[in-house]
């Protein structure tokens, strides 16, 4: 469904530890007691477990958690619940949703904005902006010089309400900023930012957006975007009205997702296929674990499927799990990022996940080459043997489907980040990638050897490199977040700490390194209550002309000189906002991806609410200050 100007979304994780045999206790919450037997051990501990901490869930409204628990991600875990403890416990957590005024139809553009012009070349295409992934903007893309970024104010701020992850990033063509907001009723919105004041011109509506928008004019002259959805669905829609063009599955078995964004070539959409069985598989009632990940590509003009990638084969019965029920593997590698298109040699590139089961097949915590035209391998290098790992396994955990410490690392050090293809000064085409365990890696793009392979700590389940990186043609920017140890024999050196690191292409050297510092008074714990360990940098960064900006988890942004590491220019996001369109906004932690710029602005969305980050609402716009 989409209005022209002219329910419940999102990958919101509860995890319940088990039946639930807790009853009311007199004088508390009737949920309160049931939370406490079945939620706590995960909810309590978010920076362990992925699930969003109990700080979190109370963004969430009732009615979401209660979705959930029935019918959504959370129906395995809360199998054991009755229908009366389901409903108690969303009260207990959730948020009573008050109706926000219609504040779409009053940023409606008038007449003479109404209109979508796409007429010139996309500033941001997709995830990377590039094909290459690079995520580098020049000075004439954004309408920024050198000069404006130690001297940015901020210009507004927009809230969505019912959101608390900011998890999205826009897409951008010519004045247009195109901007999925899953959580904020499923929707997408095409924002006018031509003049100081943004309006809306048009909204697409659906359910369970999860993905960046991917934005490619196609070979009949339809200008189309394209976004996945958390149940494997990606849709299709026109970038000029916001009509629906198609919506086709492009999953690779019921239970798949998709996270990372699509890539557009050719006509060609390429989609990157991840699945939920690290949450699902830690409860003893789920058969565990039959899932995994892989790309699809299908035809832009109609959605048609043309091949599928897997990342391993079909899962089958390994052995008897302790009750009767069995284990089923292999299982896992699914695909978090996006794809690197490498035309020239007819491949993409991508990394995987862990193991959800055993045996760990070659293609866990691996970057992969995969055929543009028919989907089949071309090379394949796996970082991290026998990572299996499910959200709630640790050595000596006796949830059914953990598996012993004899068969696991249990690192959970999967490639979060997308590829990126570079060419260093010298004339080499490398693959980057980066994965949570503190490693960049640069792949030669023909045979998939290891060129080089810096070591920025040893990471952790949440650290590392996360989400992304961003390269020139001298370096790739590398952002971390927690620097280790995983490894308990393992020390991680004092100079390695969260912040940024510049790695030398060619060498693969440390050239300078940022330090990220806590932001972590009193007030900002309201809005990133973890703020105090939870400060380093997870999202991807963005560099546009001299700088590399990024975000932190406590909610800072930062402008960084790329040649020197310096320190240009901060702002602290983690706090409540007056916005243009009066829905109750907060910003909190930035991560995932949402760093652009357009038209002398830079835009930025802030609030996370998963893995013990803190949740929040809004999209930022930064100006150069006027006076």
């Amino acid at each position: 469904m989409k209005y022209l100007f002219a329910g419940l979304t999102g990958a919101m994780t509860i995890c319940l530890a088990g039946p639930a045999m807790a009853q009311e206790e007199a004088g508390t919450h009737p949920g309160e007691a049931v939370y406490q037997q079945n939620c706590a051990m995960c909810h309590d501990h978010p920076e362990q477990t992925r699930a969003p901490g109990k700080d979190a869930l109370a963004a969430f409204s009732v009615d979401r958690i209660h979705e959930s628990m029935v019918s959504g991600l959370m129906k395995i875990q809360a199998s054991a619940l009755s229908p009366e403890q389901k409903l108690a416990v969303a009260e207990y957590l959730g948020a009573e949703v008050v109706a926000e005024a219609d504040w779409t139809e009053a940023m409606a553009c008038p007449a003479d904005r109404a209109g979508v012009e796409l007429d010139m070349a996309p500033t941001v295409a997709g995830f990377g902006f590039d094909l290459e992934n690079s995520r580098h903007l020049d000075y004439d893309a954004t309408g920024l010089v050198a000069e404006d970024f130690a001297n940015l104010e901020l210009a507004w701020a927009i809230g969505f309400p019912n959101a608390v992850s900011m998890r999205s990033q826009a897409a951008v063509v010519g004045d247009t900023m195109f901007l999925p907001v899953g959580e904020s009723g499923g929707r997408m919105f095409a924002f006018d930012i031509s003049e100081e004041t943004p309006c809306i011109q048009w909204v697409y509506e659906t359910e369970d957006l999860r993905s960046s928008a991917a934005y490619s004019e196609l070979s009949d002259g339809t200008k189309a975007l394209f976004v996945g959805d958390r149940t494997g669905f990606v849709h299709a829609v026109n970038a000029l009205t916001g009509e629906l063009i198609w919506k086709k599955f492009g999953g690779l078995s019921e239970g798949s997702a998709i996270t990372g964004t699509p890539v557009v070539a050719n006509d060609r959409v390429y989609v990157p296929v991840s699945q939920f069985e690290i949450t699902y598989g830690a409860q003893d009632a789920y058969e565990c674990c039959k899932l995994h990940g892989g790309v699809v590509a299908m035809n832009g003009l109609t959605g048609e499927r043309l091949w599928e990638m897997h990342t391993m084969p079909a899962a089958e019965p390994v052995r008897d799990r302790g009750d009767g029920q069995m284990l089923w593997g292999p299982s896992g590698a699914p695909i978090w990022n996006s794809p690197s298109i490498d035309l020239e040699r007819g491949q993409l590139y991508v990394g995987t996940g862990e193991a959800t089961s055993p045996p760990a097949h070659r293609n866990t915590d691996a970057l992969i080459a995969v055929d543009l035209e028919d989907g089949h391998e071309r090379w394949s290098f796996q970082a991290t043997e026998n990572d299996i790992f499910l959200s709630a396994c640790r050595p000596g955990t006796k949830l059914l489907n953990c598996v012993p410490s004899d068969e696991t690392v249990y690192r959970d050090v999967d490639f979060g980040a997308s590829t990126i293809i570079a060419t260093t000064e010298s004339g080499r085409d490398l693959v980057l990638g980066g994965q949570k365990s503190g490693t960049v890696w640069a792949m030669d793009a023909d045979t998939g050897d290891v060129v080089w392979r810096r070591d920025i700590g040893t990471g952790t389940r949440l650290g590392g490199i996360h989400w992304g990186l961003a390269a020139d043609n001298t370096h790739v920017y590398a952002p971390i977040s927690l620097p280790g140890s995983s490894l308990p024999e393992q020390d991680v050196p004092d100079y390695i700490k969260p912040g940024l690191y510049a790695v030398n292409l060619e060498t693969g050297e440390i050239d300078w390194s940022f330090y990220a510092e806590p932001e972590c008074a009193e007030e900002s714990k309201k809005f990133t209550p973890r703020c105090q360990f939870m400060f380093g940098l997870s999202g991807a960064p963005t560099i546009i002309g001299d700088y590399v900006v990024t975000g932190g988890l406590d909610g800072t942004l930062y402008v960084i000189d790329k040649a020197s590491g310096e320190l240009v220019w901060r702002y602290h996001t983690a706090r409540a906002f007056e916005t243009l369109n009066g829905v109750e906004a907060k910003g909190a932690a930035i991560d995932n991806a949402s760093i652009v710029a357009k038209n002398g602005m830079l835009f930025v969305n802030s609030g996370y609410g998963l893995f013990g980050a803190g949740a929040g609402n809004v999209m930022l716009a930064f100006r150069p200050k006027t006076d």
